[in-house]
């Protein structure tokens, strides 16, 4: 992917979303670069947080933008831009999460094959008596009682809660209706309270 590197002037930084992708589509590649600009640090902040994993989140967040640059024309003005780039971030880390699965799946066959082997676990608070220690700052404890909610529970949490986007939003990036959304995240965060009070002792909160 060849992407411009002239500096975006302060027009450009100024214009909507919907109007720079129009300019990118438009042959203008200047405007991707402001794009890029508003939206890696929130999509690595999203991805990061579903995955868990910071590493795997830097490489789904280059695919999202290198999908955005080749596929610039299949966006129509319909929906907000927002909605467009969490949906593509949201499969690529849904794509990510079954890849990984399916390793874990083939790890643990190979593991009862070989004895010796050690296969792939998945980081797991609930029983462990000694998680405060081993992770020593209670932001990272939050981070780990969240990643153990399973992804359509954590997803919606990530986008309502930390991301701040609206119920429709939400309900356009997960193909939901509104009710689903609604229900989802009232069970998702008593199912995060819970996890933290296991951990902390008390109904703390995530924001």
């Amino acid at each position: 992917m060849s992407v411009s590197m002239e500096r975006p002037s302060t027009t450009h930084q100024e214009r909507s979303d919907e109007e720079l992708i129009a300019e990118f589509q438009a042959g203008r590649p200047e405007a991707f670069t402001v794009l890029v600009g508003r939206y890696k640090d929130p999509l690595t902040n999203y991805v990061t947080r579903f995955l868990a994993d910071r590493d795997a989140a830097d490489d789904v967040v280059q695919d999202v933008f290198v999908r955005v640059y080749r596929k610039k024309n299949s966006y129509r003005p319909v929906a907000k831009f927002s909605t467009w780039i969490y949906t593509i971030a949201a499969n690529l880390s849904k794509t990510e999460l079954r890849r990984r699965k399916r390793h874990l799946m083939f790890s643990l066959s190979r593991g009862r094959e070989d004895a010796d082997r050690q296969p792939m676990e998945i980081p797991d608070l609930r029983y462990a008596s000694d998680i405060q220690a081993e992770q020593g700052s209670r932001n990272a404890l939050i981070e780990r009682a969240l990643a153990t909610l399973s992804p359509k529970f954590r997803e919606i949490l990530i986008l309502a809660d930390i991301q701040d986007l609206s119920y429709e939003e939400i309900a356009e990036i997960t193909g939901s209706n509104m009710g689903t959304v609604k229900s989802r995240l009232n069970r998702a965060r008593t199912k995060l309270q819970k996890q933290l009070r296991r951990i902390f002792g008390t109904d703390d909160h995530l924001l």
